[in-house]
């Protein structure tokens, strides 16, 4: 006995058929030929039967396996077998569902009133084209354009029908003489021997082959331009019928879902195994533009982007059992199919896209294995600096004035010769690609949907130790924490590339300059409250490209209370302040790893005075703490000889709580 009967050979019945037997419901898959056979697989579960049942069959098949329901999902133009299994059912009292395609599912089939109507629609088609009309109407598939090559003529074998497709143009392998009736088979063997992307046929129904026509085109994913209205049929969607075996059978519903890289966004740059699983989505989300850019025709669809909201809403719409969720690009670059794998598990089809970088630095013709990749798109991005080291930069920039933008700081930083490979509306008809000086685009405005690739002929090496020889600043009367106390106490901090740093006290500069060439990903807040050095802090910005090094002129602790709590802190100079400075630090983030320059033994003394109040009040916490004094004598020449000449000692000192 079986649970269900499904009489098949459509998609639909198909997929009822599968759908049955995952959810180990016994199911018997009905279908007139041994070539349906093919779309389905016999499992524990589910048994095929292929051959073509008359009205007094199928009753004796009801009779002798008592299904709980019968579900015809026979093709929308098999009346007659319709109207045989509704009435089998109706005698023998089995429970009928008439399973039809949603609006506009047809095959994507397109439907016009009559030839003139089929021949105006290919005209904004591309693609080849087979027709199945015969010759009588075949001079208005001429005002075609380029029909000679286009369309193939598949017409009857006689000498006069021949001669006239050859006066009207259709010859050599354009012209098919053939005498039907015409299987599924051959109309798919042609399909593919031409690769026709549309069939126009007829509604001539089964004498005329009509079925296995749009039976073929289905199986070759061509488009079916029908002559005739469309049939209108009474039943429920795949979607409800699922719902109905859910609750018929208290099964459990778990959608197939499907995160897809779409590649640009138009439909000529999506994968054939990404335009595959568009074609068998019950529902496609995504971004607008990139749904638009993938969906089918009156497909359902969901404008949304964020993780949560798209999770919320396939658990609420549990009749949708094939969910593509399309991406910009590909899944594995700067993509959200990050945060959606974690949310959907692990069980997620995951299919790779053409990404931005590798489309257009091919448009461009420059490699992309040795180039810097990143995003600055809706965040901030130090791409100065990246640009300052690297030969090529290749970024997704995401606003229109991006350009400009990043051309002037490239000019402002004395990187004007900076070649700007500048890409937007990659893939569509708009697309537009140049290249030209970073000098050149300080005003330009383009799209916002843009990429930037920039070539830096002289690219710096990147310094791989901090330590830089006092010299390379850019000095005044400032005071200037010398190479040798920066290079310890920068080694005490411990920073990471994307630390958010302060200097405290900067001086000319010297550690806000180091800190930020070792945090290329991060920020650094000079903080000073003197004029002449405020000065000498943008001059040294400016000499060493340091974009992401912000100056904020003050006194700590007020100049610090506006500012993004920090990861590291160098506190170099504390005006007497040095007390409120650590605590607000610690305010801002208990985790803070501080480290203070101290020249005088007052200043040693209130540091530690600060450690012993700070582990008197947070007994539960324990605290990292070193003190190191340092002492330096460099070489001076006299004469023939060199002395030694000694510079104050200093105290470095290291607090962070340890959680």
């Amino acid at each position: 006995m079986y649970k269900a009967i499904v009489f098949a050979g459509t998609t639909e019945g198909y997929e009822l058929c599968r759908f049955l037997a995952e959810n180990q419901v016994s199911v018997l898959g009905c279908v007139a030929t041994e070539y349906g056979t093919k779309s389905l697989t016999e499992t524990r579960y589910l048994h095929v039967q292929a051959k073509r049942l008359d009205q007094k069959e199928m009753e004796e098949l009801f009779e002798k396996e008592k299904p709980f329901l019968v579900l015809d999902g026979t093709h929308p133009y098999a009346a007659e077998v319709t109207v045989n299994i509704q009435k089998a059912c109706e005698k023998t009292g089995v429970s009928y569902v008439r399973v039809i395609r949603g609006k506009g599912e047809s095959q994507k089939a397109v439907y016009v009133e009559s030839t003139e109507a089929a021949a105006e629609y290919l005209k904004n088609t591309e693609g080849n084209v087979l027709l199945t009309t015969g010759s009588k109407e075949l001079k208005i598939f001429t005002e075609v354009p380029g029909y000679e090559k286009r369309l193939f003529a598949r017409v009857l074998s006689l000498p006069s029908v021949i001669d006239t497709c050859r006066e009207l143009g259709f010859e050599g392998k354009n012209l098919i003489a053939m005498q039907g009736p015409f299987s599924r088979e051959l109309n798919e063997a042609m399909l593919r021997q031409y690769d026709c992307r549309y069939l126009v046929t007829k509604d001539s129904g089964k004498a005329g082959g009509f079925m296995e026509k749009l039976q073929a085109a289905a199986s070759c994913h061509a488009v079916p331009v029908i002559i005739g209205r469309p049939l209108k049929e009474e039943g429920i969607t795949l979607g409800e019928a699922f719902f109905l075996l859910k609750e018929k059978f208290s099964l459990s519903i778990k959608p197939h879902v499907t995160l897809l890289g779409i590649g640009m966004g138009t439909k000529e740059t999506l994968t054939i195994q990404g335009r595959n699983a568009v074609e068998k989505a019950d529902l496609i989300i995504g971004a607008k533009r990139m749904v638009d850019g993938v969906r089918l025709p009156h497909q359902a669809v969901f404008y949304e982007y964020r993780s949560d909201e798209i999770m919320e809403y396939i658990q609420n719409h549990p009749e949708y059992r094939e969910v593509v969720i399309a991406l910009s690009g590909d899944v594995g670059f700067y993509s959200g199919a990050k945060k959606l794998l974690t949310l959907l598990g692990p069980k997620t089809e995951v299919i790779c896209g053409i990404s931005s970088v590798v489309y257009f630095m091919a448009k461009i013709g420059l490699s992309w294995d040795d180039a810097k990749i990143v995003s600055a798109h809706g965040k901030v991005c130090n791409l100065v600096s990246m640009i300052r080291f690297h030969k090529k930069v290749f970024a997704i920039l995401g606003t229109a004035k991006g350009t400009a933008e990043l051309a002037g700081k490239l000019t402002e930083y004395g990187m004007g010769e900076v070649l700007l490979y500048v890409g937007e509306n990659l893939s569509y008809q708009n697309e537009k690609i140049f290249v030209k000086k970073a000098k050149d685009l300080t005003d330009y405005e383009g799209d916002s949907l843009s990429v930037v690739c920039a070539y830096h002929e002289n690219a710096e090496i990147f310094p791989s130790t901090h330590g830089l020889a006092d010299e390379e600043f850019i000095r005044g009367k400032a005071p200037m924490t010398k190479a040798e106390v920066r290079t310890v106490s920068l080694s005490k901090l411990g920073l990471k590339a994307d630390s958010i740093c302060y200097d405290v006290g900067a001086g000319t500069g010297s550690v806000s300059v180091e800190m930020a060439l070792r945090t290329l990903e991060g920020k650094v807040y000079a903080v000073e409250k003197k004029e002449d050095a405020l000065a000498l802090l943008q001059e040294n910005k400016k000499k060493f490209a340091l974009d992401h090094m912000e100056i904020i002129a003050g006194t700590a602790p007020e100049a610090l209370k506006d500012l993004p709590a920090p990861t590291h802190a160098f506190i170099g100079g504390s005006s007497g302040n040095l007390k409120e400075i650590i605590y607000l630090l610690l305010e801002k983030n208990r985790n803070v790893r501080m480290v203070i320059n101290c020249i005088t033994l007052e200043t040693v003394s209130e540091a530690l005075e600060c450690i012993r109040e700070l582990k008197a009040e947070n007994e539960n916490i324990s605290w990292e703490t070193e003190i190191v004094q340092l002492g330096v004598s460099r070489s001076k020449s006299i004469g023939r000889y060199h002395m030694m000449m000694g510079e104050n000692p200093i105290y470095i000192i290291t607090i962070q709580a340890a959680f």
